[in-house]
């Protein structure tokens, strides 16, 4: 069975993309933007989190509210992903955060890790992990391979833009794990970029074009 594919359809998101795929968008609105589609995929993402009763009182009486109740841990991949990760912890304040290095060789396009902080303890209930450019799907793919050995039980991807490659190389490898986006693009060019994409996010949001 395929993974679930949530993309979001709203006229923020497609305003806020707008904007980012705007080659003149400068790299301090780049960032902004970014944080404001993460935070609109986080909505997304979080909606079936578990909660239990929180007893507590207001100003006026004692009632019953809600609290997370599991564990969550956020993967974001470097270094693009760091984009993503102030929107969800604005969200999310007790998440934990692990950082997954991953960069693609050029000649052919496969997934090198050289990063990764997971602990050897008890793994997150629930992990997101974090990059703004589902392209080829191989960098997403090692990241869910890590989480399912590491023992988590709940894997969602979040990605601003998707390319339908990417996307159905993961659902292939990993259809346990829900994807989240904010747009799925026509598809890669012959350097595996996502077309019309947006670039590169990474050099966007760092401001590291040259």
């Amino acid at each position: 069975m395929a993974a679930k594919l949530i993309v979001l359809d709203h006229p923020l998101v497609a305003c806020h993309l707008t904007t980012l795929r705007d080659k003149h968008t400068p790299p301090s609105e780049f960032r902004q933007t970014i944080d404001r589609l993460a935070t609109l995929l986080a909505f997304s993402a979080t909606q079936d989190l578990a909660t239990a009763d929180a007893p507590i009182e207001t100003p006026i009486q004692k009632m019953v509210g809600r609290r997370l109740l599991n564990r969550i841990g956020m993967i974001p991949i470097l270094r693009a992903g760091i984009g993503m990760v102030d929107a969800l912890l604005n969200m999310i304040p007790t998440a934990e955060v692990w950082h997954l290095g991953v960069y693609r060789d050029e000649a052919t396009a496969q997934p090198i890790r050289y990063y990764d902080k997971l602990p050897a303890g008890a793994p997150v209930d629930v992990a997101f992990v974090l990059d703004p450019m589902l392209a080829t799907g191989g960098s997403a793919i090692l990241a869910g391979q890590m989480l399912q050995d590491w023992g988590v039980k709940k894997i969602k991807m979040l990605s601003i833009i998707s390319a339908p490659e990417g996307i159905a190389r993961m659902q292939e490898a990993l259809p346990n794990v829900e994807i989240h986006t904010c747009a799925v693009d026509r598809g890669l060019n012959e350097l595996k970029f996502i077309v019309p994409g947006l670039g590169d996010a990474g050099d966007r949001i760092f401001n590291t074009t040259g």
